[in-house]
């Protein structure tokens, strides 16, 4: 029973013990020589009761296993302490980050609480409890206990600006609010100059990949930016960045921009519906891309004669095959309705729109489809991404322009313009062009500045 009680004992307890034990064993049997003279006196002799003081192992010396939740474990110490926000210090607050797989109730079970909590939490009163239903991998609940051991809050970061938070009431209900910080909009210049690549130029101008990508869509459809690009353009951008209390969260959206192509200058404005256009109030945007993917070269061009590849025979090239990685989106250029979206063993998965005006667009070699036949769809919507099956040999886009049944070059054809301003703004489109207009002459002004020091 001894041995059994024993084994069962906390670790450092058995550390003790067993040192008490050892020190008893050397004190009975290896006695010091006065205590050996006197043995025979009641004085020197152990006395029941009395207490004798042993030197027991220093504490840095005894070894204490501490055991750490996996859930705590998962958050780094810094994130914790940003992640909870209007604590209440009566509460014991746990961080929980949301695993693969994971849906609220298994991230409350690691946690200890039952599936009732886990209903009346995801069913609290208000209307953003629902958004507990839709969690990600990655995000943090940062959820604070009372001393009867109940979830009492808990706290849901949706993005930089919004969190969600949720609240035991006095009547034993849970109430959800959601709290939006004010984001602070300050305005900013970046400029660059074409050394080796647009992209490269971009990035050191300090824009973002994501507005690079819009510079490019902005000015797409008068610039080639595959085989148009020169080493010595310029481009001069006004933009926003984004800061809540105090700390930079992002960059907003492009206000005006102006790309100097082989001296020949372009320039957009953006205005309040959201659109770009040139100062004159022409619309930046045509009623078709000239490119309707994301590519690394042309590795074809439009021509009347071309050796082909594979059948190894001369003939027409009656479109423009653009090079790109396997699964890179493929989007409509127009407005249009689907005519076909099928296979065959030349064309591979192919995807034909119908537009207005006679015209007709083409799309071959896709990996995947990502549209029906009869569906309807709209300029910039995903068709299906880049592959490379039928008659190919690498993975890429051959797109084909059509104008009343003839195949049209799609990087020459004249491209009929989208809508201008309308008349009703123009005045205001006017001022706020005027003011754009200074802005990136400012920006001109200080990269000439630089390059002349």
């Amino acid at each position: 029973m001894l041995k059994k009680f024993y084994l069962q004992l906390p670790k450092q307890h058995k550390i003790i013990i067993s040192s008490f034990s050892m020190i008893m064993l050397v004190l009975l049997l290896i006695p010091s020589e006065k205590a050996t003279a006197s043995r025979q006196t009641d004085d020197a002799s152990l006395q029941v009761g009395k207490r004798y003081p042993l030197a027991l192992p220093a504490p840095q010396d005894i070894t204490i296993e501490t055991v750490t939740s996996d859930v705590q474990q998962s958050i780094p110490e810094e994130k914790i302490a940003t992640n909870i926000t209007h604590i209440d210090e009566s509460l014991s607050w746990t961080n929980a980050k949301v695993r693969n797989g994971d849906s609220l109730a298994k991230v409350f079970k690691r946690l200890g609480y039952s599936a009732r909590t886990t209903y009346d939490v995801s069913s609290a009163e208000g209307k953003y409890s629902k958004l507990l239903k839709r969690i990600n991998v990655g995000d943090v609940f940062t959820i604070g206990q009372n001393s009867a051991g109940d979830l009492a809050a808990l706290t849901y970061p949706l993005s930089k600006t919004e969190t969600l938070y949720v609240k035991l009431q006095a009547d034993g209900s849970y109430l959800s609010t959601k709290e939006t910080k004010t984001v602070e909009v300050r305005e900013t210049i970046a400029h660059g100059v074409i050394k080796s690549n647009f992209w490269n130029a971009g990035i050191e101008s300090g824009l973002s990949d994501a507005q690079i990508i819009n510079l490019a869509n902005i000015f797409g459809w008068d610039i080639d930016f595959a085989l148009d690009i020169r080493q010595g353009d310029s481009f001069h951008v006004v933009f926003e960045n984004r800061y809540v209390d105090g700390d930079h969260i992002g960059t907003g959206k492009i206000l005006a921009a102006e790309f100097i192509n082989k001296d020949d200058p372009f320039q957009a404005i953006r205005f309040t519906d959201g659109e770009y256009y040139s100062p004159d109030g022409r619309s930046m945007r045509k009623a078709f891309l000239r490119a309707p993917v994301n590519f690394r070269y042309i590795s074809s061009n439009f021509k009347p004669k071309r050796f082909h590849p594979i059948q190894k025979r001369w003939k027409a090239h009656r479109g423009t095959d653009y090079r790109a990685n396997k699964g890179t989106p493929v989007v409509a250029a127009g407005n249009g309705k689907v005519t076909h979206s099928t296979y065959n063993k030349y064309n591979g998965n192919y995807v034909f729109l119908q537009h207005g005006n006679g015209i007709v667009t083409k799309y071959l070699h896709f990996s995947k489809r990502a549209v029906k036949k009869g569906q309807r769809v709209k300029q910039g919507q995903v068709i299906g991404y880049v592959g490379s099956t039928g008659m190919s040999e690498a993975s890429h886009l051959h797109y084909e322009f059509l104008l009343n049944g003839v195949h049209r070059n799609p990087r020459t054809v004249k491209l009929p313009d989208a809508k201008p301003i309308n008349k009703k703004y123009k005045a205001e489109f006017a001022v706020l062009s005027s003011q754009r207009l200074m802005e990136l002459s400012g920006s001109r002004q200080a990269l000439l500045a630089m390059q002349t020091h």
